[in-house]
Formats: structure tokens, sequence, C-alpha cells
């Protein structure tokens, strides 16, 4: 079970976009997530006439390593760790360890 999924609220622990908060758009392989506004680039494009599109440089989201970023807690304000718990009809449920209430996607 991937503790951070799409949907989720983050905010980036480490790396030049440090502090920023996002929601998670993609999750692009086992350990990488695209986060919208976080680890954006730029990208020099050719035009292609034949697809109608322009030249120039674009900006373009990047996927960051899921150790660099951590689900943001709403009731405390914080950055904070995921943990697993069995639920009374025997699902396994997301919960934040600091408080231990389930963790509920947007």
């Amino acid at each position: 079970m991937n503790k951070i999924r799409k949907g989720d609220d983050v905010i980036v622990l480490t790396g030049r976009d440090k502090g920023k908060r996002g929601k998670v758009s993609l999750r692009s392989d086992d350990s990488h997530l695209v986060v919208e506004g976080v680890n954006m680039v730029k990208k020099h494009t050719k035009p292609n006439p034949m697809k109608g599109e322009a030249g120039g440089i674009t900006e373009k989201t990047m996927p960051i390593h899921q150790s660099n970023i951590a689900i943001f807690n709403i009731s405390t304000g914080k950055a904070d760790r995921v943990g697993i718990k069995m639920s009374t009809d025997g699902k396994r449920v997301r919960v934040y360890k600091s408080s231990g209430e389930e963790i509920k996607v947007a």
C-alpha cells in the first residue's frame, strides 16, 4: 500500500522547493510523484507546424522522489508521517502518526 497517493496534500521537505505545498497529481512510478507547482523546469521546445504548436520556452512539472515530501496534516498545520491501521470491517486505513486520525482524500 502506498502511503502517499494521488490527490493528497503534501509539503516538500528538502531541495530547492523546500516548504512548498501542493497536491499530488500523478504517481510516475513506485518512488516518484508529480506534485502541482513543485520541481518546475524550463523546457525549450521547437515549433511544430504540423501539430500547430509554437516554439519557445515552456515550464513543465517534473517528478520528485517520495522521500523528499511528506503528507500535510491540516489540523496541526505541519508535515506528518503516515501509518496504517486495520478498520473494524477489516480494511487497511491510512492514519496520521501524530494524532491517529484517518486521512481523508479530498
